[in-house]
């Protein structure tokens, strides 16, 4: 028995597991004599031009303008053409055949956005903002423009749409000042449409605020949750 079990021990002694193969890849050595700071390798590219960027040299915005506009565009043309062409290198002109404004990017055009700011420019003016309110669009990114309708809100006809506008507007359009000083926005009321031009957050307050009175609630009560909002807003930034 004793000579069986050495025979047995000294079997498992000789007896070696077979290695197995890591399946780890070994990373191919990368020389990195040549790099001396990644800051310095970096491509600096020229910005792109508008013409460019937008893909077709013969790009043009048209702004159709209503009959009620012709008086006050060619009043204020002066004021909307100069920042136009002299700051945003726009060429512009009204085709009166066609009733329409006409924008075009130009060789000297810098900014690639400058098409569409130039439009939402010429857009404010012609659905009724000042055009010094209308500028707040070209100078400021965060600035929009929202247009909705009275009857979206609530199906009205007749008399009932007519007190809805007239509860938006207020005595002396006292009300429709509250909500643009409180939300510092500005509003147009044109028949049953409203437009709202301010920045996103701004707008909701406003539209908020608005649609309460088209539903009917009383202006002190839509004054008082505007102002909590309003502040709610300024304090988180």
């Amino acid at each position: 028995m004793e000579a069986e079990n050495t025979t047995t021990h000294g079997k498992n002694e000789d007896f070696l597991l077979p290695k197995t193969k890591s399946r780890k890849r070994k990373q191919p050595d990368m020389d990195t004599s040549e790099i001396t700071d990644p800051v310095t390798k970096r491509p600096h590219f020229k910005p792109l031009k508008a013409i460019v960027g937008s893909g077709s040299k013969s790009e043009i915005r048209r702004i159709p303008v209503p009959p009620h506009r012709y008086t006050p565009l060619q009043k204020e043309w002066l004021k909307i053409f100069t920042p136009l062409v002299e700051n945003l290198k726009l060429n512009v002109r009204f085709v009166a055949k066609k009733r329409q404004v006409e924008i075009k990017a130009g060789k000297e055009t810098l900014e690639i956005g400058a098409l569409q700011r130039a439009e939402d420019f010429v857009k404010a003016f012609i659905l009724g903002f000042d055009v010094e309110d209308a500028l707040a669009l070209l100078r400021l990114d965060h600035l929009y423009l929202e247009s909705f309708d009275v009857t979206d809100v609530k199906p009205l006809k007749g008399d009932h749409l007519a007190r809805a506008i007239g509860r938006l507007a207020g005595k002396n359009g006292k009300t429709k000042f509250t909500i643009e000083n409180v939300t510092t926005t500005r509003i147009v009321l044109a028949d049953s449409k409203i437009h709202i031009l301010g920045s996103y957050q701004n707008i909701q307050i406003a539209r908020r605020a608005i649609c309460n009175l088209i539903l009917g609630s009383a202006p002190s009560k839509v004054y008082g949750q505007m102002r909590t909002v309003a502040q709610r807003a300024a304090s988180r930034f």
